[in-house]
């Protein structure tokens, strides 16, 4: 708890008016990658509690589309639809298009995390699970420019989930942001370039 509060990234989301201090993670790969843009269509999948949101709304302006999912409740974000439900259920799946109306997503990115067992191997089949998921939404609705960017616990079924990836989009990169901790075994893969289904 200690070394969470005295976190430089905590301190700085707190001063800075961010959820979480993974909104720097977010800002770290944006920043490298150019993933919002003022006009963008985004979903934020695992969304609570919106600090990825917040930085997707302030970078895409009046103009984007923010749509956010969670499991979760979640304070609401200015210019953010949040829809509440468990994204593994084929209503909720089904409500989020609903509220898509046909539009074509620019980006979709996925924070999401099960509820931890504290079995490491059952956790992370859970966690790989929720990650195919997040995929072949993003394969269903991003536009042929589109990208997806997804956090991945290194270990079993890692290299398999980012096969299935490489079988979806042209391009496949591993970023590590600063604000991750290093001791944290999770990546994020970023997606690019939706191969014709």
């Amino acid at each position: 708890m200690r070394e969470h509060l005295n976190d430089p990234y905590v301190l700085k989301a707190n001063a800075e008016g961010y959820r979480a201090r993974a909104a720097y993670k977010l800002m770290e790969i944006d920043e490298r990658d150019r993933l919002l843009k003022p006009g963008s269509v985004v979903v934020d999948l695992g969304a609570a509690p919106g600090s990825w949101s917040q930085v997707a709304m302030q970078r895409c302006g009046s103009s984007g589309k923010v749509f956010a999912l969670d499991l979760l409740t979640m304070e609401p974000v200015t210019g953010v639809t949040f829809l509440q439900g468990d994204f593994t259920e084929e209503a909720v799946l089904k409500a989020l298009e609903a509220q898509l109306d046909g539009s074509q997503v620019d980006l979709v990115f996925s924070d999401m995390a099960p509820n931890l067992s504290g079995v490491a191997a059952v956790d992370q089949a859970r966690s790989i699970h929720l990650c195919e998921l997040a995929l072949d939404f993003a394969a269903s609705h991003l536009k042929p420019t589109g990208r997806f960017l997804v956090k991945v616990f290194q270990g079993e079924g890692f290299m398999g989930f980012r096969q299935e990836m490489e079988s979806v989009f042209s391009s496949v990169q591993v970023r590590k942001p600063k604000a991750s901790r290093d001791r944290s075994a999770e990546v994020y893969l970023l997606g690019s370039g939706v191969r014709p289904r």
